[in-house]
């Protein structure tokens, strides 16, 4: 059953996110006003070698919490998934990866965003430099895949876009 949008206005936005009021029609003919967000779309990047997967030691202030993460980050306009992928892997941990292939894609919120999320694979990098992004982690490390189910248990990975594409990641290693 496909729901219609008669028409959608902003309620407020920014550069990354817009919050719209949307006039909606369900299948059974039931029109009400819906709240959404339309949100840039997000590319992350699993890098493994030696059975190892770069990750990040982030605090999110939102949330006041720290856990690992992935590299990621918003796909800008004219950039391809895998370019967004690639680039924020380099500015955020100074690895550049060596062939990038498409992991997995999520849409997290479908109900209330429009988001899609990008996860790609690497399993070769090569380091060129310090992280250009300053104020994203505060370690960067290769941490044993086989710790990543341990870690998940204990809440030290949380991010909805790091856990699908870790987890993807041990599914098809087995």
């Amino acid at each position: 059953m496909r729901w219609v949008i008669h028409g959608e206005a902003e309620v407020w936005g920014n550069r990354w996110l817009s919050v719209r009021r949307l006039d909606v029609e369900q299948p059974d003919g039931e029109r009400f006003d819906y709240h959404a967000v339309r949100l840039k779309d997000i590319a992350a990047a699993v890098v493994t070698r030696d059975e190892h997967v770069l990750l990040m030691w982030r605090h999110r202030f939102l949330t006041d919490t720290w856990a690992w993460e992935l590299p990621m980050g918003i796909i800008e306009a004219g950039e391809t998934p895998e370019a967004a992928a690639a680039r924020e892997l380099e500015e955020e941990t100074g690895w550049r990866a060596e062939g990038l292939t498409e992991l997995i894609r999520s849409e997290p919120a479908a109900g209330i965003m429009d988001s899609r999320h990008y996860v790609f694979r690497a399993t070769s990098a090569v380091w060129v430099g310090e992280p250009t992004e300053r104020n994203e982690s505060d370690r960067i490390e290769w941490v044993p895949v086989g710790d990543v189910p341990g870690m998940i248990g204990r809440r030290e990975i949380v991010s909805g876009i790091t856990l699908v594409g870790l987890q993807q990641l041990l599914i098809q290693e087995r």
